[in-house]
């Protein structure tokens, strides 16, 4: 079809008209190669990625994390580990944690439950406002925002060590609820200080992370459940980070060898 001047119409048909046109002009196709052009062809831009792949890594299983296979040399310092660091305020997990994870042959994350908590910015629930249905509901969340952390580090190689001051009289939001959004694969570890350490840590630390000697003294009180446990237990008041680290590669070693039941 010609206009009466002779000029041709663009076609009709589907994708013709001014809808078609606009569509063609927001996806335009490759330009062409110059008139005369004796280079290789030009490349296209890659197609962008699938909206369900996540790079070159995995997501986890639904399942729970298994147990680890034990190392094939001596120690555990080459093992896929899902390790949680159990102690009060100031007993310096966080700071172990992250030594620990820094140090190691393999890939290693830290993951600590407080940062994990604090990502709330407006309406974070405080515990130290008072241990109430928002601070708890808020716990959980984090809780299984470091679960599920955890399973996808794990999914791809990755180690991690994750800290929470559990209370070993809290079974269901405690251990128990690690175990769950982890699975049994975890490996529980206790760092726990005498009382007089812990508080003079706990007064070299500034902002909601420092509590009252009074809050110190009665967390402390409650950890001291754990003995008679069965978790292992390192007493790191008089260990600098660098040994208490070397103490819980022993003690993730011999639990390797022979997984606690817990």
């Amino acid at each position: 079809m010609q206009h009466a001047g002779g000029a041709p119409l663009p076609p009709q048909g589907p994708g013709s008209g001014p809808a078609g046109w606009a569509h063609q002009a927001r996806h335009p196709g490759p330009p062409p190669p110059p008139q005369g052009w004796s280079g290789p062809a030009p490349q296209h831009a890659p197609a962008p990625p699938s909206r369900e792949t996540t790079g070159h890594f995995r997501l986890p299983p639904g399942g729970p994390v298994p147990l680890p296979a034990p190392p094939a040399g001596p120690g555990a310092d080459t093992a896929t580990l899902a390790v949680l660091l159990i102690g009060p305020a100031g007993a310096g997990k966080t700071t172990v944690a992250k030594f620990w994870a820094g140090r190691r042959r393999v890939p290693t994350a830290h993951i600590s439950l407080d940062d994990v908590r604090e990502w709330v910015r407006s309406g974070f629930a405080d515990p130290q406002a008072g241990w109430n249905d928002h601070s708890e509901a808020q716990y959980r969340l984090a809780r299984r925002t470091c679960g599920f952390a955890a399973r996808n580090f794990l999914a791809n190689g990755i180690s991690c060590i994750l800290d929470d001051a559990v209370f070993p009289d809290r079974p269901v939001v405690g251990l128990g609820g690690w175990k769950r959004h982890v699975g049994p694969g975890l490996l529980p570890v206790v760092l726990l200080p005498g009382l007089e350490v812990v508080l003079e840590r706990n007064a070299a630390r500034s902002g909601n992370r420092r509590l009252s000697d009074e809050e110190v003294a009665r967390i402390h009180g409650r950890m001291a459940g754990w003995y008679g446990s069965g978790l292992p237990i390192i007493d790191n008041s008089t260990y600098d980070v660098e040994t208490t680290a070397r103490v819980l590669d022993d003690i993730l070693a011999r639990s390797l060898a022979s997984p606690p039941a817990w």
